[in-house]
């Protein structure tokens, strides 16, 4: 009896154990509410009190604040919530096509088109870190299919990883007959300082074509990237790793990047954009992972996969 006994606290203690890791382990639910104009959006917050928020509309982050409530994106002072046109700020999704690079509108269609919720989202990682997350699909509709005659499906996933870093991981399958190819961008908005005040490095030495001047290529031979006009690059064959260094708030934006080989650095100055504030170009800087100057080919039944992760550090 008392050897039964024993053996039925042990069953016990590991069955409270493994809901323990299970609880430990599970998606903390996500807030479904309405934002700006009545747009859907998802709020996802930590233990930390740490949180995201994705509009449904263009799949979009429109906010990534860390355990201060420090917000660390920005939107646009004048960004316009109502489709179809697309939302100035966050992470706007640039697919299929980067900028005017080819015969579809600029930057594609995706973001402004109305995401869903992934029912049927790949598996985690068994290794990584999962707590505050969500997972969005998009498929194209017959209208987008005649202007670009692909079909697809694009998976997002947005979570925050162990230390508040945001983790924006891509997956574009082909479901059709045939290969298709594109370009693309992830084009955040980083809070910054001042941009008269910062500095982006980990890309001296590298070929780069200037938008400003017909994307004419160059090699840049500056150890930092600094700013004291409009600027607007596409870097190419870039590393892995850049980062945006702010001085004036002691802290450095790593931005890692995977599957995606060029870069994008971006601000517009007092160059003036009809849905952002005349004063909002001081507040940011984008830097993007990008696949420009060598599109992606995806074959039938295949799928790509790209990564961009966000993290903020200490700098002195």
């Amino acid at each position: 009896m008392g050897n039964k006994g024993n053996l039925g606290y042990l069953i016990f203690l590991w069955a409270t154990l493994v809901a323990v890791v299970a609880m430990a382990t599970e998606q903390r639910p996500f807030e479904r509410t309405k934002g700006i104009n009545g747009l859907e959006k998802i709020i996802v917050r930590d233990d930390h009190g740490r949180s995201f928020e994705v509009y449904m509309y263009g799949g979009q982050v429109a906010s990534w604040k860390n355990e201060k409530g420090e917000e660390l994106l920005v939107m646009s002072s004048k960004a316009i919530f109502n489709p179809p046109t697309p939302i100035r700020g966050g992470i706007p999704i640039l697919f299929p096509q980067y900028a005017n690079t080819g015969p579809l509108p600029s930057h594609g269609f995706v973001r402004q088109r109305f995401w869903e919720i992934d029912t049927n989202p790949p598996q985690l990682p068994s290794n990584s870190y999962y707590k505050a997350w969500v997972d969005l699909i998009l498929r194209p509709s017959q209208d987008d299919l005649k202007i670009w005659p692909h079909k697809f499906e694009y998976r997002l996933r947005v979570h925050l990883g162990p230390e508040g870093d945001l983790v924006l991981t891509s997956r574009v399958k082909n479901t059709d007959v045939k290969p298709f190819n594109f370009t693309m961008a992830l084009h955040p908005y980083f809070s910054v300082s001042d941009i008269s005040e910062i500095q982006v490095d980990g890309l001296q030495n590298l070929d780069y074509l200037d938008q400003l001047k017909k994307r004419t290529r160059f090699t840049d031979h500056d150890k930092s990237i600094t700013f004291k006009s409009q600027f607007d690059r596409i870097y190419l064959s870039t590393p892995n790793d850049i980062r945006i260094v702010d001085k004036k708030k002691q802290k450095t934006i790593v931005v890692h990047k995977e599957g995606q080989v060029d870069a994008v650095v971006w601000n517009p100055w007092e160059k003036k954009v009809e849905d952002l504030g005349t004063e909002d170009y001081r507040r940011f800087v984008t830097v993007e992972s990008a696949a420009v100057e060598k599109p992606i080919i995806v074959n039938p039944g295949q799928e790509w996969k790209g990564i961009l992760q966000m993290s903020v550090v200490p700098s002195s």
